[in-house]
């Protein structure tokens, strides 16, 4: 016998396997209903679930008027067998001949019933005539005055148990169609639930993606995109509250703004390229951020200015030493970095002395880190001679 084939396994690259899964949750994700795909689909079921009760009702009425017909024929021929009963006894009594007078009576009274029965027998047969659905009609030989009894008996049997039949089926589908009415009805119900309780997710959800982008843009408004710290906007917005809480709790409010200016920075742009000088800047941020208390501001003014809102402070002297070590924050991201040159100036206002306007101290500030600038930089002053 010939050796059986080996089967062997074909590997399948790891590259090809990450294309193939990528590949399926693309059209997972292209094939995904929407909301308005749901909407559409649950309107349509909606819609044919309340068409399909409309033709129900319709045929249950329909049912109805049939079994209110075959009970109007029943009626007809409990009549007529009642007018066959009369005949009956009349045929029991002596005949004319046997009874004299009371004969005559006798005869006279059968020919009544008789013309009775037929008449009975007429209107039956006229509404099985009217009937709407396909029912059987009488015999003519069972309708006429001088008809065989057995005849009119049969033809009044057959249509008793026929519209029996009749009405016991239509009664016995009207029963169904209801149980079918009322388990529409109950998914009808139970759709419109899923629909309120998919339509309030989709709700809750487009809020929270509205309000999701509405902080994104908020925040967006009010930091600084490179290095994430906040704006000038944020930083007098921030001034504001704290000055705002610090009388609505009627305590003193000593609060102090450093402006810091990169000197030499411009060179780093022009002769690294603003790559460097974005690193730089993003290094220097995150220094500035650790160096200061988690309650102050660090906020970035534009270019290669920073301002810093210290909420509370004793002495000058703890301003002078934040101050050192932002300028030390600075070098060692210069060295770091190995750009070469780049120091700090800073400036420093407090309020409420010497600025008595809060509104005025990155002004002041930045006033005094002119001063800085003009004499010899790399270094701190506070606004008004103050020291």
């Amino acid at each position: 016998m010939a050796p059986e084939a080996s089967k062997t396994s074909i590997p399948i690259p790891e590259r090809t396997r990450s294309q193939f899964a990528a590949g399926r949750r693309a059209l997972a994700i292209r094939f995904r209903p929407g909301p308005a795909v749901i909407a559409t689909a649950a309107l349509i079921c909606l819609l044919t679930g309340l068409l399909y009760l409309a033709l129900q009702i319709r045929t249950i009425f329909s049912d109805q008027l049939k079994q209110e017909y075959a009970g109007l024929v029943l009626e007809a021929v409990e009549r007529a067998d009642s007018a066959r009963n009369v005949v009956g006894i009349w045929q029991q009594l002596p005949d004319a001949a046997q009874a004299g007078a009371a004969g005559y009576r006798g005869s006279q009274g059968y020919r009544q019933a008789r013309t009775e029965l037929a008449q009975r027998l007429a209107s039956l047969a006229a509404l099985v005539n009217a009937s709407p659905s396909a029912a059987p009609r009488l015999p003519a030989s069972s309708l006429t005055r001088d008809a065989d009894l057995r005849d009119t008996d049969a033809a009044l049997g057959a249509a008793s148990a026929w519209w029996r039949a009749q009405r016991d089926a239509d009664s016995a589908d009207v029963r169904v169609r209801i149980a079918h009415i009322a388990r529409t009805l109950i998914a009808l119900a139970a759709l419109l639930f899923c629909m309120l309780i998919t339509a309030l997710g989709m709700y809750a959800k487009r809020n929270r993606l509205l309000a999701g982008r509405s902080n994104e843009f908020e925040w967006a408004a009010l930091h600084d995109a490179m290095t994430g710290l906040p704006n000038r906007r944020k930083l007098f917005a921030s001034l504001e509250a704290v000055v705002t809480k610090s009388r609505a709790f009627a305590a003193p409010c000593k609060i102090a703004v450093l402006y810091v200016d990169l000197d030499g920075f411009k060179h780093v742009n022009d002769s690294l390229g603003h790559r460097v000088g974005d690193e730089f800047l993003i290094a220097v941020a995150k220094r500035f951020r650790e160096s200061v208390r988690k309650g102050d501001v660090v906020a970035r003014i534009g270019g290669d200015e920073f301002a810093i809102l210290v909420c509370e402070f004793s002495t000058s002297a703890e301003l002078g030493e934040i101050a050192r070590r932002l300028i030390a924050c600075v070098a060692q991201t210069d060295r770091e970095i190995g750009v070469g040159g780049v120091r700090a100036s800073i400036g420093i206002a407090s309020f409420p002395d010497p600025v008595d306007d809060y509104q005025r101290l990155v002004a002041s500030a930045d006033e005094a880190m002119y001063q800085v600038k003009r004499s010899g930089k790399n270094s701190y002053a506070f606004a008004n001679g103050a020291s």
